[in-house]
């Protein structure tokens, strides 16, 4: 028997939370970093003809008042509007003495100092290329292999898979004589198929008898790199003295001889708080030198007071105030909860920053939270991407919130980054002919009152970069 379908309509109550736009806005700007603020800045000012950059004055703002006229609805807006401009100025004399310099002077002596972007490693191999005396052909082959090749320099495909986008009837032997001549330019290893023809590639520009080193590196490239030398000797009939000596020499080739000339910009940082020792204690300096500081333009808050301005002007006007006076305060909000934050961290934290890494304590940001009154939230945005300047150097400031290594909460436990310390160090003094293994590595932290399992030692080891010590021992 067939279904029966039909049509209805029906109410239905459901309950939303949903964010207003301006609290969406502030959350926005409390996630920003100081760089990344600033151009947020710049662009309100651009979209808002309201908001304008603030050149610090203590002068009044040119706004007369008739006393004769009847004050209305759109005068008491407009005297909102004048005491939110006095309250930026207000604002804008507590900041350090510095913002008010010549801040653009200061930008353009930044831009001077600026290193050009570094020359990328095809258009270094390029322009040496354009030195040598190749026909037309050859020279759009050779193009073809250096824009192809990764940014270590290695070839990223095979001759085979290329050949297609080289000349047309360009055969895989005269794509392998043009790659020959693009392998000897500088750097030496360039264009290389792999870590051996790498390696093998600089060993042509070095001088001497280096038979031994070519046997490694051609036949034992792997047991070099599991410091299996008592096998390597065994196989070739050389001594330990001279496989180590060959050995040694392969560690000063470069593995990767791209990288040098990588066509990444580098990242700079630039710190949204600074820690200052001051008489033995620590104080928080907010680094917003290059925040433009923001005031409302007194030429539209005469429009709220004119009354040859229509409604529709003022409502333009009204709406245009209100967006400024979120973006203004959710500024202000963003420095007093960031700096709020780190006075608390720093509580924290006092022993690290006197004493260095070893007493940096397991923080959780809960704790934080309750003790600056904020929701654990507001912290995890408020730190978000953001650095701090401090005596111990520039850290991110999430940095500071370390886990503990035992899996103890609050205060109590050893942090991560103080078991990697002790790690380290105890690796640097070992035996190197007799190297620790991790289980020995969790008894020298214990003598130290320090319990962590072997298992978290090993994990530590390795995100230090710190191989086996099978891989370690020195022979």
């Amino acid at each position: 028997m067939p279904m029966k379908m039909d049509l209805s309509i029906s109410q239905k109550q459901e309950m939303q939370l949903r964010l207003a736009p301006q609290i969406i806005q502030s959350i926005e700007i409390l996630q920003l970093p100081t760089l990344e603020l600033e151009q947020r800045i710049k662009q309100e000012v651009e979209e808002n003809p309201i908001l304008e950059e603030q050149e610090i004055s203590r002068e009044e703002p040119d706004i007369i008042a008739d006393p004769t006229d009847e004050r209305t609805e759109d005068e008491s807006e407009f005297d909102k509007m004048v005491e939110l401009e006095e309250r930026l100025r207000d604002y804008s004399s507590q900041a350090p003495a510095r913002i008010r310099g010549d801040v653009s002077e200061s930008k353009r002596d930044a831009m001077e100092n600026t290193a050009a972007p570094p020359l990328s490693l095809q258009r270094y191999l390029a322009n040496q290329l354009s030195l040598l005396d190749l026909d037309e052909r050859s020279a759009a082959i050779a193009e073809n292999i250096i824009f192809n090749l990764d940014d270590n320099g290695y070839l990223q495909y095979g001759l085979d898979e290329i050949i297609e986008s080289m000349p047309p009837g360009t055969t895989v032997e005269e794509a392998e004589h043009v790659l020959a001549i693009v392998q000897a330019l500088d750097p030496p290893g360039v264009a290389a198929r792999d870590l051996r023809e790498c390696l093998l590639l600089q060993l042509a520009e070095k001088d001497g008898e280096y038979d031994l080193v070519r046997t490694l590196i051609a036949d034992h490239l792997r047991d070099l790199e599991g410091n299996r030398y008592p096998k390597i000797c065994r196989k070739t009939g050389r001594s330990m003295d001279e496989v180590r000596e060959a050995a040694a020499f392969i560690g000063h080739l470069h593995p990767k001889p791209g990288a040098i000339y990588t066509s990444e910009q580098p990242k700079y940082v630039l710190p949204d708080v600074r820690v200052i020792q001051v008489n033995g204690g620590y104080e928080i300096e907010m680094c917003d030198d290059y925040v433009p500081q923001l005031r409302v333009s007194s030429n539209y808050l005469r429009i709220l007071k004119s009354k040859q301005a229509s409604e529709e002007e003022k409502a333009y006007v009204r709406k245009k105030l209100e967006s400024a006076k979120w973006l203004i305060d959710s500024i202000q909000q963003r420095r007093q909860t960031l700096e709020t934050i780190m006075r608390q961290v720093v509580q924290h934290q006092r022993e690290f920053l006197d004493k260095g890494i070893r007493y940096l304590k397991p923080l959780k940001m809960s704790v934080v939270a309750d003790a600056a009154g904020v929701h654990v939230s507001t912290v995890s945005r408020a730190i978000a991407g953001k650095y701090a300047d401090t005596p111990r150097g520039l850290f991110e400031i999430k940095f500071f919130f370390a886990g503990s290594a035992n899996g103890k909460g609050g205060d109590n436990g050893v942090s991560r980054e103080t078991v990697q310390d002790l790690i380290r160090e105890a690796i640097e003094n070992e035996d190197k002919r007799a190297p620790l293994s991790d289980g020995a590595l969790a008894e020298k932290l214990k003598e130290k009152g320090v319990t962590v399992a072997r298992r978290t030692i090993s994990k530590y080891r390795k995100e230090l970069g710190i191989p086996s010590s099978r891989r370690r021992i020195r022979y």
